[in-house]
């Protein structure tokens, strides 16, 4: 406990320090700022900045006629999260762009972690978490587009989403990249793989020896398979929902930009219409009128939390927290899913075969990027490829139910000191298991469960806004989810032992015991079931806790165009729709959810889009 508490001071006393330096390499703040005073009324409120908010709000700003106020509970992105190479700042306990949230205690699963609850990432940060994100961009699976149309929300299909994945893209590789034919290449947010490193290289030449397919890109035709990773990095910088839609759209006189601005409450009249928002701001509750629609794109965890202080959900817990009821709507905060990842598979190599990480960030590679935004600070330090397998066969076995994250990092490359609190681990239990591997050189793999079974729930702590909400993913209370993750530890393993890696690395697996799972056979199912429910965690992709769904399904929140139930004016917007969450990160479908939702908006009132 006292090495977390420090891992907090220094952070919080270290940071502050480095920002005013980096300023000086980049200043990408000034344009988030209102211009002008607040009116009155908007046409459009939006909710949140995120992927989902920000490009509504830009989008809409785009008809001359239509004033939209966009709100945002977090400040402007720090400097430091605008360089590629300091994007893992970001992950550090008490970083100020972050919510601070954590699970409640999981019952089914996270037995090495503290009170066996898990940090919750969140971007409080105009940007929402595409600002402080690991700058992953995957669409996710064809599959999984095709399934939401088969629950019921037409229009939603691979086919019919494509065109709002390439509207945002900006691709940046050459005119000759075999992979600039999948994606967009005008849109605000800019992409490109990045390159392919010799652990990258093994990575891939494995999974070919396992017998897995090698893609241009894995946001092509078929998302199974190995190829590079593609990331959200333009000219040497995050491309974020900050920097791709609301810095070019931030001096149309039409979109208000407010941050530091936490939304309480929806305010509705008789007819159950959204009329407006109450908001604080410093200091201040502020009633501010909205003409057409609210808009809530406040994430997987502040959508439901603010629908149900606003009157929307399920009846008896609103009753529960004296809240009157203007719609009893029982999916708002139900459904919530998330990635989880099992952490500690780990191979230790010879000395001086993978370049040290601190080795990169030096005076002139900081004299370069300030010159010019390249070098190694424009660049994700690590090597940090994925790939999507099937595990678990199913009905489709094209379609993952896996991701393997590779990280050219050993869990202990800190020797030990700020890896725990990144993740809430038991620092304890932590050492005991890893320690011996402190000082040494090599690389993890973690297999992630990109399509859980598990259901959670987003509960209110109480009426008061200022209060974080119960957050219960319930992880691994399915058994499904278990076994398939046991199938994913066993084929990590698999590729990380293949030749592709011995012949350059001469790589041994960490193979000591997890002492909490002792009475189990080493490497038995029953071992790695054990060890799943003690190394998993999130792999932060929460979801699904504000459902699309079918009137028939009483659990929805929203319809397929968004419309919240029981009432009229309202939206959602983000993550929190997905029926199902996409098979990989989800900041990608986030911003095609938003493109979507714009034209959807447009089209009803009247305007082409």
């Amino acid at each position: 406990m006292f090495v977390d508490a420090l891992v907090r001071i220094v952070s919080a006393a270290a940071l502050p320090l480095l920002r005013i330096l980096l300023y000086l390499l980049v200043n990408e703040t000034g344009y988030y700022g209102l211009r002008e005073p607040l009116t009155e009324s908007y046409d459009f409120i939006v909710v949140g900045s995120g992927p989902g908010g920000s490009s509504v709000a830009s989008r809409l700003s785009e008809i001359e006629g239509w004033n939209v106020l966009l709100l945002e509970a977090g400040s402007p992105p720090p400097p430091d999260s605008v360089i590629p190479a300091l994007a893992s700042l970001s992950f550090l306990p008490g970083y100020s762009a972050d919510w601070g949230y954590n699970s409640v205690p999981q019952q089914h699963g996270l037995k090495n972690f503290v009170n066996q609850a898990g940090r919750l990432t969140q971007g409080r940060v105009v940007g929402g978490s595409s600002a402080i994100n690991g700058l992953q961009y995957v669409r996710g699976s064809r599959q999984d587009f095709d399934n939401w149309a088969a629950l019921g929300n037409p229009g939603w299909d691979f086919e019919s989403v494509l065109k709002y994945f390439h509207k945002a893209e900006r691709y940046r590789g050459s005119a000759n990249d075999p992979a600039r034919k999948y994606y967009g290449t005008s849109g605000p947010i800019s992409v490109r793989q990045l390159a392919k490193g010799p652990l990258t290289r093994a990575f891939i030449l494995g999974g070919q020896e396992l017998g897995y397919p090698v893609h241009e890109d894995s946001n092509g035709p078929i998302q199974l398979g190995f190829s590079v990773s593609t990331v959200t990095i333009g000219d040497g910088m995050r491309s974020s929902a900050a920097s791709g839609y609301l810095k070019p759209a931030s001096t149309r006189p039409n979109l208000h930009i407010l941050h530091s601005a936490t939304a309480h409450q929806i305010i509705f009249d008789d007819n159950k219409r959204a009329v407006g928002v109450k908001f604080e701001h410093r200091g201040k509750v502020i009633i501010v009128g909205a003409k057409r629609e609210v808009i809530v794109s406040a994430g997987a965890i502040g959508s439901p939390k603010l629908l149900m202080l606003s009157g929307v959900g399920p009846k008896e817990h609103l009753y529960k927290h004296k809240i009157n009821l203007v719609a009893d709507v029982p999916g708002v905060g139900m459904n919530l899913h998330d990635h989880i990842n099992i952490m500690g598979l780990s191979w230790s190599v010879k000395r001086g075969l993978i370049p040290n990480v601190l080795s990169q960030l030096s005076a002139r590679t900081v004299k370069q990027y300030a010159k010019n935004k390249q070098g190694p600070l424009s660049e994700i330090p690590a090597e940090v490829p994925s790939s999507w397998v099937n595990v678990g066969g199913g009905v489709d076995p094209l379609w993952p139910d896996t991701q393997i994250f590779f990280n050219s990092l050993l869990p202990t490359s800190d020797y030990g000191i700020v890896y725990p609190s990144l993740y809430n681990l038991n620092r304890e239990r932590f050492l005991n298991y890893l320690g011996d591997l402190i000082g040494q050189e090599g690389y993890s793999i973690r297999p992630v469960l990109v399509r859980p079974k598990s259901r959670g729930t987003i509960r209110l702590k109480s009426n008061n806004p200022r209060d974080a909400p119960l957050i219960d993913p319930n992880y691994l209370s399915h058994p499904d989810d278990v076994r398939t993750l046991v199938e994913g530890v066993k084929l990590s393993i698999a590729l990380g032992n293949t030749s592709a890696f011995a012949k350059n690395y001469y790589p041994k697996f960490y193979d000591k015991p997890l002492p909490e799972c002792a009475n189990f056979k080493f490497a038995s199912d029953g071992y790695w079931a054990c060890y799943v429910r003690h190394m998993g965690s999130t792999f932060l992709h929460l979801a699904g806790s504000c459902k699309m769904a079918p009137p028939s399904d009483p659990f929805g929140v929203v319809d397929h165009n968004l419309k919240v139930r029981g009432v009229q004016g309202l939206r959602v917007v983000d993550a929190s729709v997905m029926p199902q969450a996409t098979s990989g990160n989800t900041g990608a479908p986030t911003y095609m959810i938003g493109e979507k939702a714009a034209d959807s908006i447009k089209a009803e009132w009247g305007v082409r889009g």
